[in-house]
């Protein structure tokens, strides 16, 4: 019952049958095994491809029961057994008769884990959008991650760069952030797997969740087929404008538009029958549409995105024993902007600005992953025992943004902070904001090896993992620095600069800051891994796994500034088969979960940057909203210690820094009511045991030195430096500025602030129910209906920080100093209380099918950032504070619940051949329009009255027209 990530398990009981084997034969290509039923009866062939299957059990040659259309899905057992007390209909008294059956049991008794997996039937008929993420958020406790991280679920409460993501067995994440992943033609999927947790002890790298898609293969029918899919702008609703709390309008969007059109097509069949298969897939998508800037970048913007998609995918039978796979996809995206400025006075465009064209590349999420994808994979079954699984992968990205200005050859990024302005200053910029530095691009290159071997009632399994990720990527301001508008407080004061001051009556000020980071690193990550799934009777299995990590990060010098091994995940479970027939099942499972540092934290926090920041008065504005005639107030300081120049590898992160690990623990069951019906149950608890971030606050280390009586006069120390946060750390510190390291042993105190303001332990934890009722499809109608009542409460996200949409995955603003967690504790953004979702489909007649998919949830937490009185570090409105006051997260209530109900209808015409090779779809999106605020800007004392202004709302409702049609060569 052991089961890979790009293969599935069909078990049983062949009954009192001495000496039998069972003959599994996929339907599609004709590869076969044969298996002998072991003494007690049982059974288990392992490692087999996905697909449809016919089951024979055989005594002496003669045929004495048999199971068509047996389903393997990738990941699962299916319970194939021929004992009449196992399953109805099928056989127990074996003397050459035959029975042929197709009901099978709906519940994997072999699994502990938590998992949902769609099949492309189920794919095609459900109302979904044509991409992954759609798909798994259909699982329990998954929920759209914010905005601005791009199209990413979250997992558990789990920030959404906590996921892993595969393709027939090879990690496709993004090599940068953990962010998103390199998709593939949507028509491909042959099985999704989107596994919520429990997970054995052959996954890793992940404390989110698991999706694990296993793509189509060829057969013995050589086929092909071509489809349009297309979503016109005039069937689109028109998305809300956001305005601000004070009634103001920030952005109108009444004027956008959007429309879409994907051409598919694919081709199938033997290379040589029986033996050798191709199965070829591409996708080409051109999106095209117009949108309109905020008032604070009144631009206006048309866009056209063309995304290239293509699979190919050859499977070789050698023997029914050798099987050789080899995969190639590539996920191309190229998007032209054309840029124009804007009035909001006249609410009309203007003159041309520029030109944005990016590669591979998203305004949001930073390098969007894309890219390139080859995989190997051998499977051997050496014995009816012994089964090797062998897989070789590579990746590559590259990523390119390129701006062209219409009028100035450099137009920097400029922001108007003032208070009560009406007209704010404007640059000629096309972005406003941070771009993808020169020779971005990502690599992989991994390989895996896996034995298994049953012995008796164990069925054993060890393996070796290791993966490299390489990236090359840096950021820095539009334009190379970056102006911003700034009103002089009442006071006169400047948090953090005592040594600024101006002119009294001066009224505004500018700031100067200059930003800019980019290196080559690398991140290695091994593993070892060793399981048993152990029959203990025919009712109990008992599943024993134990995964040894190692990470090793490395910088753009080349070299390494953290080395974690000996990462130990056990992982536990047990399942009882109550009745013995499949139809009820109680599991329980624990588990440990380790995460890698991702690469994207050597890009800043281990590599040189330079970030620096300059007072100035001025008393002009010139055409690219420059200041003019400035005069320098203030020194130039180096924010966070940026200052360009390359770290020491061992000083940058604490020594014997513990690797980021969550505890899981779930106990459910799952209950057949029926043939057609089931149910079940399922609680989870989570908590996250050990976080890595950065600190970057130096009095700790200050009152180290005084207290042992070191002088630092001289020393130099990193801006942040990585750690564990809540707990004792010891850095290496470089006490004379020439090299001389003496280890600083921080304590919980030591990290306390004058004032006494503590870092707290860290915590996040998640618990949740899960209720279901399922509807097994039985050729007429499928459904299923997920409750999910769920807490993610504590004072980190992990890896993200969605209360500011923070792009810097494990090197947030928390943690960098104490104030900034004072008050943290409470809901976090990814915080849905309760969630249902139902979706299904249901066959009308032979021509007509209909489906739906409905999902209503309670909406996310609210804050109040602003100001603290000492500001430490010198971040601005960046606490859990308003008007100097506490405000802990989550104390400002809710957004408000948001409800989608998605329907489709598809139309197979008799007319068009008795194979109904043509069908004609509708899918109408978001049906009653809902578009509530999704999330909001929760700085509650920006200057800027931007507080509780929309960020995200629902997308508004939108029509998709398909037409496909298949066809045998």
């Amino acid at each position: 019952m052991a089961q890979s990530n790009a293969s599935g398990v069909i078990f049983g009981n062949a009954g009192d049958v001495p000496g039998a084997t069972v003959h599994l034969q996929n339907v599609n290509t004709g590869q076969s095994r044969d298996i002998t039923v072991e003494a007690n009866g049982r059974y288990r062939a392992t490692s087999l491809p996905v697909g449809t299957y016919t089951v024979t059990l055989k005594r002496d040659g003669q045929v004495v029961g048999s199971r068509e259309n047996v389903q393997v899905r990738v990941g699962s057992g299916t319970d194939v057994s021929f004992d009449a007390a196992a399953s109805e209909g099928s056989a127990k008294t074996l003397e050459g008769i035959t029975v042929v059956g197709s009901a099978l049991p709906a519940i994997d008794v072999s699994s502990v884990d938590s998992r949902t997996v769609l099949t492309s039937e189920q794919l095609a008929k459900l109302p979904l959008a044509r991409d992954v993420t759609a798909a798994a958020l259909l699982a329990p406790g998954t929920v759209q991650g914010d905005s601005r991280y791009g199209n990413v679920a979250s997992f558990g409460g789990a920030s959404a760069s906590e996921n892993q993501y595969y393709i027939n067995g090879y990690a496709v994440t993004n090599a940068l952030t953990g962010l998103g992943f390199t998709s593939l033609p949507y028509d491909a999927i042959d099985q999704q797997q989107i596994y919520t947790g429990g997970y054995g002890a052959e996954y890793g790298r992940s404390t989110g969740g698991v999706i694990n898609v296993v793509t189509k293969s060829g057969g013995n029918t050589w086929k092909a087929g071509v489809g349009l899919h297309a979503t016109p702008d005039a069937l689109r609703s028109t998305p809300k404008s956001v305005y601000r709390k004070d009634g103001q309008l920030y952005q109108n969007r009444g004027d956008n538009e959007n429309t879409v059109m994907q051409y598919t097509g694919y081709v199938s069949g033997p290379l040589v029958k029986d033996k050798l298969f191709l199965y070829a897939a591409a996708d080409f998508t051109r999106t095209s549409g117009k949108s309109t800037g905020s008032i604070l970048t009144p631009q206006s913007t048309d866009e056209v995105s063309k995304a290239k998609k293509w699979l190919a995918k050859i499977d070789w039978n050698i023997t029914d024993s050798h099987i050789l796979q080899f995969t190639g996809l590539s996920d191309q995206t190229d998007t032209d902007r054309t840029v124009y400025k804007y009035s909001y006075a006249n609410q009309s465009r203007g003159d041309l600005i520029g030109t944005d064209t990016l590669k591979n590349a998203a305004s949001l999420a930073g390098s969007a992953p894309g890219g390139s994808v080859y995989v190997g994979k051998y499977t051997g079954y050496l014995t009816d025992n012994l089964t090797v699984n062998a897989l070789y992968g590579t990746s590559k990205t590259t990523h390119r943004r390129t701006l062209a200005y219409a009028t100035n050859p450099n137009c920097p990024w400029i922001t108007d902070s003032r208070s009560g302005i009406t007209n704010p200053i404007v640059g000629c910029g096309l972005v406003g904001g941070t771009v993808l530095g020169p020779g971005a691009n990502d690599k992989t290159h991994g390989w895996r090896l896996d034995v298994e071997y049953q012995l008796g009632s164990h069925d054993l399994r060890a393996g070796l993992d290791t993966q490299t990720l390489e990236s090359t990527s840096g950021n820095q301001y539009e334009g190379g620095y970056r102006w911003r508008y700034r009103s002089v407080r009442a006071d006169g004061l400047f948090p953090g600069r005592p040594d600024a001051s101006v002119p009294a009556g001066t009224q505004y000020y500018v700031e100067n800051r200059t930003f800019i980071t980019g290196a080559s690193v690398k991140v290695e990550q091994e593993a070892q891994f060793i399981e048993d799934r152990w029959q203990i009777s025919d009712r109990w299995m008992a599943y024993l796994g134990l995964r040894n990590e190692q990470f090793k990060n490395i910088n753009g010098a080349g070299d390494v500034y953290v080395k974690q091994r000996h990462q130990l995940a056990p992982r536990l479970g047990a399942t009882w088969d109550v009745f013995g027939d499949s139809t009820f099942k109680v599991y329980a499972n624990a588990g440990r979960y380790h995460l890698a540092i991702p690469s994207n934290v050597a890009i800043r926090g281990a590599s040189a940057s330079l970030y620096s920041s300059q007072y100035y008065t001025y008393n002009g504005v010139g055409p690219n909203g420059e200041p003019l005639n400035l005069v320098p107030f203030g020194s130039k300081i180096y924010l966070n210690g940026e200052d360009g120049t390359d770290l020491n590898p061992r000083t940058v992160a604490a020594q014997d820094i513990k690797a980021y690990y969550q505890d899981e623990y779930i106990l459910g069951f799952d209950k057949a009511i029926n043939n057609d019906w089931s149910f079940g149950a399922k609680a989870t608890m989570r908590k996250l045991k050990s976080s890595i971030d950065d600190f970057c606050d130096s009095r700790p280390f200050e009152k180290y030195a005084a207290r042992n009586n070191i002088d630092i006069t001289n020393a130099s120390i990193p801006g942040c430096y990585l750690f564990n946060p809540g707990v004792p750390n010891t850095f290496l510190v470089d006490v004379d500025g020439q090299g001389n390291l003496v280890p600083f042993k921080l304590t919980m105190e030591d990290f306390t602030t004058p004032a006494g303001v503590a870092f707290p332990p860290l915590k996040r934890k998640y618990y949740s129910l899960d209720l279901y009722l399922e509807h097994h499809f039985d050729e007429r109608w499928f459904a299923r209906m997920e409750y999910t009542f769920s807490r993610s409460y504590g004072n980190s996200e992990g890896q993200l920080k969605s209360d500011i949409g923070q792009l810097d995955p494990s090197v947030t603003q928390d943690w960098d100093a104490p104030e900034i967690m004072q008050y943290a504790n409470g809901p976090l953004p990814n915080d849905r209380t309760h969630q249902l979702k139902t979706y299904g489909f249901f066959q009308l007649n032979k021509e007509w099918l209909l489906g739906a998919n409905v999902a209503i949830a309670s909406g996310r937490p609210k804050n109040c950032i602003g100001f603290d009185r000492v500001d430490a570090i010198q971040y601005g409105a960046s606490y859990f504070e308003c008007n100097y006051e506490p405000a802990p997260r989550g104390s400002r209530g809710r957004l408000p619940w948001t409800f989608k109900a998605d329907l489709n209808a598809q139309y197979r015409p008799l007319w068009a051949g008795a194979g109904q090779n043509l069908a004609f779809s509708v899918t109408v999106f978001n049906l009653f329009n809902s578009q509530k605020t999704l999330s909001q800007v929760d700085g509650g004392e920006d200057p800027a009255n931007d507080y509780q202004r929309p960020l995200a709302f629902q997308t508004p409702r939108y029509v998709q027209f398909g037409v496909t049609y298949d066809f045998s060569l």
